[in-house]
């Protein structure tokens, strides 16, 4: 297991009728290798490094269908890429030993992501909260 960072509670909080109960954040070695299968060694290799910066400082958080998580966007204009990471949130009925948890991450063109936004209402956008 992985630590990978730390959420802010407030933007989190967004998603959840119940009390988030940790800021902490992990990837287990099941997840890790479900996101290379999936996404690829190299996709793993270029945005593992930033998925600490991703979660920390979301342009955008979305609820996810299964209760209790999210989905993390940012872009990275250089490349051209949107990455969604999906995190399980620990909530007051769950396990207080328990992290947060990513579950897996997906790189997005800017057109299909464009798509999602299109789709689905974020609860947090940061250009809505930059001072």
């Amino acid at each position: 297991m992985q630590k990978i960072g730390r959420i802010d509670i407030a933007i989190y909080q967004r998603v959840s009728n119940k009390a988030i109960l940790t800021d902490g954040v992990v990837l287990t070695n099941n997840r890790m290798e479900h996101i290379k299968e999936r996404r690829g060694l190299s996709f793993y290799e270029t945005y593992r490094p930033l998925f600490s910066e991703i979660i920390r400082d979301p342009d955008y958080v979305f609820p996810d269908k299964r209760p209790y998580s999210v989905i993390v966007s940012k872009a990275f204009p250089k490349d051209g890429s949107i990455v969604n990471i999906i995190i399980r949130l620990v909530v007051e009925s769950d396990n207080p030993k328990f992290k947060n948890s990513i579950i897996t991450a997906i790189e997005l063109g800017e057109e299909r992501f464009e798509q999602f936004l299109r789709n689905n209402e974020p609860v947090y956008k940061k250009l809505d909260n930059q001072v």
